[in-house]
């Protein structure tokens, strides 16, 4: 084992050396193809030079955290991070970046005083390399998939630590990274990173079988159920446009991709018939589309208020009663956060194509079943609609399951987070203790943590070590509170329908009663420091998907 190791990390390091001197080699063609993005609206125009590693702003001398988001799904998801960080650690400066423009005209109005925005770099060694010489920063967060070898190896060989929150890989890049050349190089990669934060358990198991290790793999939530309140000038503006929209019933469809627009004008069309008054607003994923889809719907303006701006979603959702989430009718496409629309309320509605918001999905209709309906082509969504609109009592329903379930699984997810990054980041990277981060003592963690065999048609995918986390309070800790624990945690993971616990301890010690739930339980004593207390899972789950869970607690104060 300990042979084949070596043998994969010298060829992570032999692929790296390939990958960092085509790189290099290749930054006059780089920087033609930045220009011409550029010509194209698709780049700044004036702060393109920081996409080279040369910044535009003072580098502070206080100590520097940096979040990096590829476009604006991932940089909303990174704000709540951020400005919890600068609540709780006002002696940090956070730096955010972003490569997109869309992302950058957006967030730029949404993060708070005191945070430096800037382009992200290239993932070429001299961009990366000016970028961290320049910055300093103490740890690195990348948000989600941003898996790039020069920038995460360059900052394990500056000994700064970095972190992958809200860590997920589509099927399609797992293949990818699977392959004979890409598994070195991703190994190498993952054996620098401090802390992976995924968002699912099967997400989990792609990470793990890229060779992660099960030791920096620890679940606290999705961001994207973070911060999703609205400022008080767009209240300002919701109150604006309820006027202008008196008693007209509304539907919006939002997030919509090209090509996805005429599945909605045909279903509102078709909906006119019925309310001739009805009005639908229209919110475009990119600014460009809008602009093309401007020209379309001119003979129609009364009745459809197009919108190209995707940062007046949040204001949006607050004057319309129903919301279709777009990304999501193509199968191209792979969905759009849904939490937005139920944290204001709305009755929610999304296509067929959810592939990375299914964790969310699941999460959301384990709280509450009809707090998001999904259909599975135009006609189901005209169905839906007709319901929805004529149906007033089912409508206020499906909004009430969607607030609900948003603030179920939405609960604690900020502060879980940060929990991790204090404790496998901050801590190692500045030597802090836990009150200098920001952790908060006197609470009891518990880490679970499962041995998981994933079989799909009687082969085994994955056979792996996956460490959760869970906070209780003391006085809380008893047989039923840490039982509802359990199941909090599994049932948004989709993998996980219909898990079963049985938990039998007796004086802070595991005895094992069989399978019989009648079985005695004993109330939890409250532990001695690394004092362990062991629990039995068994698992119910359709034919085709089988799994067999073996789950400890360890408790410490």
């Amino acid at each position: 084992m300990a042979a084949a190791h070596t043998a994969m990390a010298l060829r992570g390091k032999i692929v790296y050396e390939l990958y960092r001197a085509t790189t290099h080699v290749a930054g006059p063609i780089i920087f033609a193809h930045i220009q011409w993005r550029r010509l194209r609206g698709l780049e700044h125009p004036t702060r393109w030079p920081e996409r080279f590693g040369r910044s535009s702003s003072p580098r502070p001398s206080c100590p520097l955290l940096w979040f990096h988001a590829v476009s604006l799904g991932e940089g909303l998801a990174a704000i709540p991070m951020i400005k919890h960080c600068v609540r709780v650690q006002p002696n940090f400066v956070v730096l955010m970046t972003s490569t997109t423009t869309s992302a950058f005209e957006v967030i730029k109005d949404q993060l708070p005083d005191g945070v430096i925005y800037q382009l992200a770099p290239l993932d070429s060694p001299t961009a990366v390399g000016k970028f961290l010489g320049y910055w300093d920063p103490v740890a690195v967060f990348l948000m989600e998939s941003e898996l790039w070898p020069n920038l995460i190896i360059s900052a394990a060989e500056k000994g700064i630590p970095v972190a992958l929150l809200n860590a997920r890989m589509s099927c399609k890049s797992f293949k990818r990274w699977s392959r004979t050349l890409a598994l070195p190089l991703i190994s190498l990669m993952l054996s620098k990173i401090s802390l992976i934060a995924p968002l699912s358990t099967l997400q989990a198991v792609h990470f793990q079988l890229l060779h992660a290790s099960p030791h920096i793999i620890h679940f606290a939530g999705d961001l994207k159920y973070g911060d999703l309140n609205v400022l008080e000038e767009d209240i300002r503006k919701i109150k604006d446009l309820q006027l202008q929209l008196a008693s007209r019933p509304v539907w919006m469809a939002a997030s919509i991709h090209e090509g996805e627009e005429e599945v909605m004008l045909w279903v509102h069309k078709e909906l006119m018939k019925m309310h001739t008054d009805l009005v639908m607003i229209l919110v475009t994923r990119h600014p460009r589309h809008g602009q093309q889809l401007a020209l379309l719907i001119q003979e129609a303006r009364e009745k459809i208020s197009l919108v190209g701006q995707i940062s007046e979603l949040r204001t949006l959702y607050r004057i319309t009663p129903i919301a279709v989430i777009g990304g999501s009718f193509l199968p191209c496409l792979a969905g759009h956060n849904v939490a937005e629309a139920a944290a204001a309320g709305c009755a929610v509605i999304t296509g067929p194509y959810v592939g990375h918001f299914s964790h969310m999905l699941a999460g959301m209709l384990q709280a509450a079943s009809s707090s998001v309906q999904q259909v599975a082509d135009k006609a189901e969504l005209l169905e839906a609609l007709k319901k929805l609109l004529t149906d007033k009592k089912c409508l206020e329903a499906h909004c009430r399951a969607a607030k609900y379930a948003f603030s179920t699984v939405s609960k604690g997810v900020v502060e879980n987070v940060w929990k991790l990054v204090c404790t496998f980041v901050l801590k190692q990277s500045i030597g802090k203790s836990d009150e200098d981060v920001g952790l908060v003592t006197g609470q009891w963690s518990f880490y679970l943590i499962q041995n998981l065999n994933y079989y799909k048609n009687d082969d085994v995918l994955a056979s792996r070590t996956i460490c959760r986390t869970a906070e209780m309070e003391p006085s809380t800790a008893s047989i039923e509170n840490t039982m509802a624990m359990v199941v909090f945690n599994q049932k948004s993971r989709p993998l996980f329908e219909g898990l079963k616990v049985m938990l039998y301890i007796t004086d802070g010690t595991a005895k094992s009663r069989g399978r019989n739930p009648k079985a005695p339980m004993a109330a939890l004593k409250a532990p001695k420091k690394g004092s362990i207390a062991a629990m039995r899972v068994a698992m119910a789950i359709d034919s085709d998907r089988k799994m067999s869970l073996g789950t400890m607690f360890r408790a410490e104060y």
